[in-house]
Order: structure tokens, then sequence, then C-alpha cells
């Protein structure tokens, strides 16, 4: 992952509502930036929907969530409907932002090795700093870790 204390690299991807979003769109905030494999995954689901839980105490404390996947438009469309999630779903189906914030990795399953997404979370200050890395993250706790940490800072 990249080093804590890097400038956060800018990106500008679609979201679910084909609006163009960039990391600089939320200069001043803390952003919360989260990487994951594919839409409609069981994992994915419990990730996307307890963040969408703890939205409203997110906002307390100027906090943005943005999701990034290599899912198509179309079908965070779908996933963000069927879910009520209010925050952006990025569209990265070219895998730049993933390689550029080194979540494209080699991964292995049952002895097969291909290239996917690593489930990882970046904490971004409002100076657009990266304060903190969540590597290879377990779902069901982590909203909440996230927000122990921006609670702390």
């Amino acid at each position: 992952m990249l080093e804590i204390g890097t400038a956060a690299p800018g990106f500008t991807l679609p979201n679910q509502n084909n609006d163009n979003i960039s990391l600089s769109d939320f200069k001043g905030k803390w952003i919360v930036l989260y990487f994951y494999p594919k839409d409609m995954t069981p994992g994915c689901i419990t990730e996307a929907c307890t963040f969408q839980e703890e939205m409203p105490d997110f906002a307390k404390i100027n906090a943005v969530i943005l999701g990034v996947s290599k899912d198509s438009v179309v079908r965070h469309k779908k996933f963000a409907e069927k879910y009520n999630l209010l925050f952006s779903l990025l569209s990265d189906e070219e895998s730049n932002v993933c390689e550029t914030y080194e979540t494209w990795q080699k991964k292995k399953l049952y002895g097969r090795e291909f290239m996917g997404i690593v489930r990882s979370t970046y904490i971004i200050n409002p100076d657009g700093e990266i304060v903190k890395t969540f590597p290879k993250v377990k779902v069901k706790e982590h909203a909440q870790e996230v927000m122990e940490f921006l609670k702390s800072v």
C-alpha cells in the first residue's frame, strides 16, 4: 500500500450516477477511500451496508465515504439502488486508480492465481495526505474500526 504521510494521488472516476467524482472535490474533508472486489458479493454487501449505516456519524466528523471497484457504472447503480447506498461507488474499469493505490494485486484462490482488488482502505486527511491504511480488511468490523480511528485524530 502507499505510504502514510504521502499525498494521496488524484483521480477522477464516474460514480453510479455517471457523475465524474474527483478526489479534489473533497478537499477540506476526511476521505474514507475503500477498495473492494465486486458489487453484489457477500463481503462487499456487508462492507457497503455497514458504511451506509454509519454514514450519519461519518458526516458529523466531516468525513466522506468513497467505494472503488472495477465494476461498471451500470452495475454500481444496481448495487446502490438495491442496498440504498447513498455514498459514491466509483467505477475503475481500467484499474488505473486501483493500480495507483496498489490494491490491484496477484491473488490466489483454490490454487489458482489471478489479478484482483485486495480489499483495503485509505484514510486521507483534509489536506489530501494519507494518514492511515487498512490492508486486507475484515468487513464486519471495518466501518467501526475506521470510525474509531477518525475519532482518535
